[in-house]
């Protein structure tokens, strides 16, 4: 080794500080300091820039262990000696330095760290440019396997940040791309890091974090599932809604709302929470920005509705909220043609109902109840728009018809209720009979004629909701016309039987009883359910009964004795001799009493008699016919 190979150190001092020894390596620092602060005071810049090339090259980056520990603690040493004055040698002090951050040896990446955060303490803010290359380093360095390595990170990482958070000149353009790269990282401490940093850097008040959330909301999201950072993530969280909330007119709202919408279908409960609570206040403050995403908020919260207890019922209420809040959304104003949409209005219907349609096939009741509400709203407020979409959703909602639950069949009914009285009054059609009223109710008998068990179990209670949200003698009339063609004379006879029962004994027909009972039989609305119901005699004979056609009732139970009598028959008089002890039959059994007697009446009565077999229906009904004053039967202008 010759002096001049390392000069301007001398041989002494490059054996010193090439030595296993650390306090020999340390004495050789100190004269190297004491020499550059020669060179400084007789301004000798040129052998300063010799010498950090000699311990850049020559030691930083040698092949041998040893000398590239004297080259780390020689430019810490030179560093040191410059103070201020480093600035204008910031990069050949930090990018040996840097280069050792990968060492295969842990000593040395310990001494690196040491070395680094001596340069960077008297260079301060003269370091910024070379930002990148140093939280490169320190985002490998926190995940060092040794701890002491980690703990010089910590150190050097803690520096940075004051740095950084004192100085104005700082690249937060230029950190971003690196931020965001490291979101993704699986290493705990890795991601401890990137929080830390996120989280010291919007504390700045100077620094406005939030404007490039959309950049790291994601990664930040990803991080939240991760137990060992969870609180210091939803920490973080918290604050930027807080300034967002505070101040939204620098939010891009847009570009993050499909982030939330992701995030919010995942199975952690924190991370689904933080979401559609975010979505909420997306919803509230940017209004009407929010409906082109509208398909997919309620992909993210409908599911939610059907969560229930601990600990989800937080996140239940809160998608609660969201679904109102986005519905509020919706008003008859949007009710225009497409073209007319601006761009940040737009709302995108062919998505919401194929998300909503998707929905009624859940098995949850809360969610197709929710779907529902929607498309009942779509309806109400925007029908003209939906017009076009009828026909997509009128078979998901006949197919629904069958479930189990009253509830949702009864928000069926309203849709299906609202798509008639709207679309009829759209086009204007007389009478307000839509096209879809016939469509539907020829689709619902075809329904019930497939499915026996749906007619009995939810037949009268479909029917009875129709007749209350429409007209009651326009669903008879037209269910009347599509019977009367119905070929399956079996199931004709049911759905007749079906209808009439509902006819006499349900409140929500009162008024068409009423209307039947009081106009003649010649009527236009007796003659039109009459031909349907001949299908069913037994209904035929008590719908005569009900509009007091007492001649004709005698007559069609005269004909009765050339059916068969079968259980099935029988089981219909018996229903039909209840009935006429029911209230809705008061006025017929006073008719009874009247003087002079309806021979046709009491003909017909004691018809029903004679075919009924000695059945507790018999006696009832004999019982009432001996109620009868004898001396109204012999009164010799008539006899029975």
């Amino acid at each position: 080794m010759s002096e001049r190979d390392y000069a301007p150190l001398s041989v002494a001092c490059v054996r010193a500080l090439i030595d296993k020894q650390y306090e020999k390596r340390k004495a050789a620092a100190s004269e190297i300091e004491k020499m550059v602060k020669d060179f400084v005071e007789v301004n000798k810049m040129s052998q300063i820039k010799k010498l950090l090339k000699v311990l850049g090259h020559e030691f930083a980056m040698s092949q041998n262990a040893n000398y590239r520990k004297g080259g780390l603690i020689g430019l810490a040493a030179v560093a040191v000696a410059l103070g201020k004055d480093s600035s204008g040698f910031t990069e050949t002090l930090i990018k040996p330095i840097l280069l050792n951050f990968s060492d295969n040896d842990l000593r040395i990446r310990y001494y690196a760290c040491e070395s680094l955060y001596n340069v960077v303490k008297v260079a301060r803010g003269a370091v910024l440019p070379y930002f990148s290359d140093i939280f490169k380093g320190l985002s490998k360095l926190v995940t060092d396997p040794d701890q002491s390595v980690k703990n010089g990170s910590e150190l050097l990482d803690r520096l940075m940040k004051d740095i950084v958070t004192e100085s104005a000149a700082f690249d937060l353009y230029g950190f971003m791309p690196l931020l965001r790269e490291r979101l993704y990282s699986p290493n705990p401490f890795a991601k401890q890091f990137i929080i830390s940093w996120i989280s010291v850097l919007d504390a700045v008040p100077d620094i406005q974090l939030v404007l490039f959330l959309p950049e790291i909301l994601d990664g930040l999201f990803h991080m939240l599932s991760d137990t060992t950072v969870e609180v210091k993530c939803t920490t973080v969280l918290e604050e930027f809604l807080r300034s967002i909330n505070k101040d939204p007119s620098q939010v891009d709202f847009v570009e993050m709302i499909n982030i939330l919408i992701t995030r919010s279908q995942a199975s952690d409960y924190q991370l689904q929470l933080t979401a559609i609570t975010w979505i909420r206040d997306f919803i509230l403050l940017s209004g009407e920005k929010m409906l082109p995403f509208t398909s997919g908020i309620l992909l993210a919260i409908l599911h939610c509705l059907a969560h229930e207890g601990e600990p989800k019922n937080e996140i239940r209420e809160t998608a609660k909220v969201v679904n109102a809040s986005l519905m509020d959304l919706i008003t008859s104003e949007q009710d225009f043609d497409e073209t007319a949409i601006t761009q940040n209005k737009e709302l995108d219907l062919e998505a919401i109902l194929d998300v909503l349609t998707k929905k009624l096939l859940d098995v949850s009741v809360q969610i197709k109840v929710a779907s529902l509400k929607w498309i009942y709203h779509l309806h109400t407020q925007i029908p003209k728009r939906m017009l076009c979409h009828i026909d997509v959703v009128f078979p998901v909602l006949l197919k629904n018809l069958s479930d189990h639950s009253d509830d949702v069949v009864l928000h069926i009914i309203h849709v299906v209720s609202q798509i008639i009285l709207r679309s009829a009054e759209d086009a204007a059609i007389d009478n307000n009979l839509s096209p879809y009223f016939t469509k539907f109710l020829c689709s619902l008998i075809k329904l019930f004629s497939l499915n026996g068990q749906l007619l009995e179990d939810k037949g009268p209670f479909i029917i009875r909701q129709l007749c209350v949200l429409l007209n009651a003698e326009d669903i008879y009339c037209s269910a009347a016309d599509i019977l009367r063609k119905e070929r399956d004379l079996k199931f004709a006879r049911v759905m007749v039987d079906t209808l009439n029962t509902i006819l006499l004994t349900s409140s929500e027909l009162f008024l068409l009883r009423n209307k039947l009972k009081n106009q003649e039989g010649g009527n236009i609305l007796f003659q039109c359910i009459y031909e349907t119901w001949c299908h069913n005699p037994v209904a035929t004979i008590a719908l005569c009964l009900l509009t007091q056609n007492y001649a004709h009732t005698s007559d069609l139970i005269n004909i009765l004795s050339n059916y068969e009598i079968t259980v099935e028959f029988l089981a219909e008089i018996d229903r039909l001799i209840q009935l006429i002890e029911s209230p809705i039959f008061t006025h017929l059994r006073l008719q009874m009493l009247e003087v002079p007697y309806n021979v046709h009446l009491i003909r017909a009565m004691y018809g029903l008699l004679m075919i009924l077999p000695q059945s507790e229906s018999f006696h009832i009904l004999r019982h009432r016919l001996d109620c009868i004053p004898k001396l109204h039967f012999y009164d010799n202008t008539r006899s029975v």
